[in-house]
């Protein structure tokens, strides 16, 4: 959990609330001319002159949504803060603050904190975001995180789940299942420690998966490119819950059914190489894994030769008449499998 367990840990009740949260945050600088007023006050102050704010939160409960025995703090703290960049990036808006707030219990030192602050700010400055408040207060269960993500687009750029009309074309960026993978693989190896603490975690060769897992990206560059494309999405979504949600959630906001073609699913040979190792289906772990923080966005079908040959775009099937419900075309026999929603569940 805590990398360096050689030094003298500092107990939380040295510091206080207050002396906390000013010595996690005193590095943080405000970048946005948007962050008026950031951490320190009764509440941050955000002035965005012409346009749209976009909100939103995520909770992160230790052992629901993460399990300290493999994840390290630096990259729960990098991770929590990308979860809520990529809901930012599904609005086709550009993230510009945070908010953090953690509730710790007394088996967690200062030191502790410090890691997942490192990880914050890691994320604040590849992501270019401030943190600008949040809160702190002790837990009888562990480690829980809230991160709320504040964004900005204009009033006509902005994209949600509704939208989507027959014949649109389905699309997501990047590649899926890699990060459930990544998963399974931890989760093999920690059962292997917890049997034998002598035995050393195989874990080469997984890099990509693991980073997957551990160290994800949220798609925030997505917004650039396709107003580079000069394409405005008639619907999107962030795969955070597993391919197969989020398409049940498009078609339920939108009223209309999709076709996905399995050979069209986007998947890197590690994530098929591994889950054949593990005996399972890679379009299963595209389908139902999560974590991927990929986007699932629709486009009208004139803005195909747009994005036809362009790498960070991958088109996977197109909607139908809702009459006609989501299906999955399997490959070879083109027959139809219906989509269900098997991934993540919150209870």
């Amino acid at each position: 959990m805590l990398e360096n367990k050689n030094q003298d840990l500092t107990p939380i009740s040295t510091l206080g609330e207050f002396g906390l949260i000013r010595h996690l945050t005193e590095k943080f600088s405000l970048k946005n001319p948007s962050s008026e007023l950031g951490v320190g006050d009764d509440a941050a102050v955000i002035f965005h002159e012409g346009k749209r704010m976009v909100v939103s939160t995520d909770l992160f409960a230790e052992g629901v949504h993460f399990n300290l025995g493999y994840v390290p703090l630096k990259h729960l703290g990098y991770k929590t803060v990308v979860a809520n960049l990529s809901d930012i990036a599904a609005m086709n808006a550009v993230p510009t603050q945070i908010l953090v707030s953690v509730a710790v219990s007394n088996r967690f030192p200062v030191e502790a904190l410090e890691e997942i602050y490192s990880g914050i700010a890691l994320a604040c400055g590849k992501y270019k975001v401030d943190l600008i408040g949040g809160d702190t207060t002790s837990s009888t269960s562990g480690l829980v995180m809230s991160i709320t993500a504040i964004g900005a687009a204009d009033q006509d750029k902005i994209v949600t789940r509704k939208g989507a009309q027959e014949n649109d074309l389905l699309v997501v960026t990047g590649d899926l299942g890699g990060a459930y993978l990544g998963l399974q693989i931890l989760e093999r190896e920690h059962a292997v420690f917890l049997a034998n603490p002598q035995m050393q975690p195989e874990m080469e060769g997984y890099d990509y998966l693991l980073e997957r897992q551990l160290k994800p990206e949220a798609r925030t560059d997505v917004q650039e490119i396709l107003e580079g494309l000069e394409i405005v999405p008639t619907a999107m979504i962030d795969i955070s819950d597993g391919l197969a949600s989020e398409v049940l959630h498009l078609s339920k906001q939108s009223e209309v059914g999709f076709r996905i073609y399995e050979n069209k699913v986007p998947l890197d040979p590690l994530t098929v190489s591994t889950a054949e190792e593990f005996n399972i289906s890679p379009v299963m772990c595209a389908l139902n894994g999560g974590e991927d923080y990929e986007l699932l966005l629709t486009i009208a079908p004139k803005d195909f030769e747009k994005i036809k040959n362009h790498l960070d775009f991958t088109v996977i099937g197109h909607a139908v008449e809702l009459s006609q419900g989501n299906h999955l075309v399997l490959s070879g026999s083109n027959e139809l499998a219906e989509i269900t929603a098997q991934g993540w569940k919150h209870f």
